[in-house]
């Protein structure tokens, strides 16, 4: 793990004092924080009605769509979610917006005076202060996005009015267990007792697990297929439940991915009381959603400037083998035949690079490998050997712009290349910031 950094020196060296106090390994538990936020007078007893979600990929969609549904209905929305792309201060969202960096230096300044020098992971320590920041801000709602994992996670000293869980997949196995059962065990435990827990469609041991978890918890536990679903048809997301039918606009996410999440966070407001919904938000919110480094086009900026006219450049944070499944289907429409399709991978030496490329063969024309400037990712040479190995021809490059220039150099003017920089977050917020298109 790698200390966040600010370019407000003030806000730098508290972050940096903030990451000292994280225990040489991590110990999944929630007596830290808890006892943290007791000397803090329990803010997180004080926030309004919490959303909370879970997931191993999809869950900041999810959140996304809650939050554009939620303000669509003329909400305040609190938001908490990880990891940041460029600045910390993206993890928290204050009434909407990216908190400021002198409320952010208050907040973490009284967050570190009352932990003193007892140790506490870093993201236990900053969804403190973002639960700080949420008590002292009158809001109407606040959308949590669970960090990892859901039973032992930070988030999970919350008492929600709704909770969901995303799409399920492997990641974060040294923590979360070596099977999808336990990972869907792992997430489950977000479920409350008398709070209504939706969930997306998961293959039947799946969802029995997360049921025997949900009933042991006395959780609400609302399935899709059963108690709600959603499905494209003529155009349009058509939802429905047993309070009855919604015709909903395509998201404005890209993916057909994207449908899922969007029909989780719809069932999650209608299946909640506290924050009434209209319908006529829920239809505002598809298109109003934003999530950066989701198959997000970069049709400008200096970074992306150096591929040949007509070319097409797209990012996404996914790192996982779920993810890289979720990515390559979005492309099966894309004319690839007729173009090459160039990947440029960077990730974190944790991930699963064979398996993330996996459902790129047989369509990919190579993959450029970077590495990830400030963590520590797989060497080039080693997600090109992965590359290889699935029948992707693989050359390692010094750097994303380096990678973007040996692909213009050799790209033919009839044919325009499709690029998608992919594999992390990381490189995501890397990319981001060269480009000059840094979240807001």
């Amino acid at each position: 793990m790698e200390a966040a950094r600010s370019d407000n020196p003030v806000l730098d060296a508290l972050l940096a004092a903030a990451f000292k106090l994280h225990p040489a390994t991590i110990d999944l538990a929630l007596g830290r924080l808890e006892r943290l936020l007791g000397r803090l007078g329990n803010p997180h007893l004080k926030l309004p009605p919490v959303f909370h979600v879970a997931g191993t990929n999809g869950k900041g969609s999810t959140v996304a769509f809650l939050r554009a549904g939620l303000e669509a209905s003329g909400r305040r929305v609190h938001v908490y979610t990880s990891p940041h792309l460029v600045r910390f201060n993206e993890r928290i969202r204050l009434g909407g917006a990216i908190i400021d960096d002198a409320t952010l230096i208050t907040t973490l300044r009284d967050v570190l005076d009352t932990n003193g020098s007892a140790a506490i992971t870093f993201f236990e320590l900053t969804t403190a202060v973002a639960f700080l920041a949420f008590a002292r801000s009158p809001a109407d709602a606040a959308v949590i996005e669970v960090g990892m994992g859901g039973r032992l996670d930070a988030t999970n000293v919350v008492t929600p009015v709704v909770t969901g869980i995303a799409a399920l997949g492997l990641d974060h196995q040294p923590w979360l267990g070596n099977s999808i059962l336990d990972i869907a065990g792992e997430k489950a435990g977000i479920a409350k007792r008398g709070v209504p827990l939706l969930l997306s469609r998961y293959p039947k041991a799946v969802t029995a697990r997360i049921a025997e978890v949900a009933g042991l918890a006395g959780a609400k536990l609302r399935i899709r297929g059963d108690d709600w679903d959603a499905a494209l048809y003529e155009g349009a997301l058509h939802y429905r439940d047993i309070d009855g039918k919604l015709a909903l606009p395509l998201p404005r996410l890209t993916g057909a991915h994207q449908l899922d999440n969007a029909a989780l966070a719809v069932a999650m407001l209608r299946h909640q009381n506290a924050v009434p919904v209209p319908d006529s938000a829920l239809r505002a919110g598809m298109g109003w959603a934003e999530w950066p480094a989701r198959l997000q086009r970069l049709d400008r900026g200096p970074l992306v400037a150096t591929l040949p006219a007509g070319s097409e450049a797209w990012l996404d944070g996914g790192h996982n083998p779920s993810a890289g499944r979720v990515i390559a289907d979005a492309f099966r429409g894309h004319p690839l035949a007729e173009r090459p399709f160039y990947l440029v991978v960077g990730m974190l030496d944790t991930k699963d690079p064979a398996g993330f490329l996996k459902p790129f063969a047989g369509r990919a024309t190579a993959v450029y490998a970077v590495p990830i400037r400030g963590h520590a990712s797989h060497p080039g040479e080693t997600i090109v050997a992965r590359a290889k190995d699935t029948g992707l021809p693989g050359i390692a490059a010094a750097s994303v712009a380096d990678a973007l220039a040996a692909i213009a150099k050799g790209a033919d003017r009839a044919r325009p290349p499709v690029v998608l920089i992919t594999g992390s977050l990381h490189l995501a917020g890397e990319v981001l910031a060269a480009n000059g298109q840094s979240p807001a």
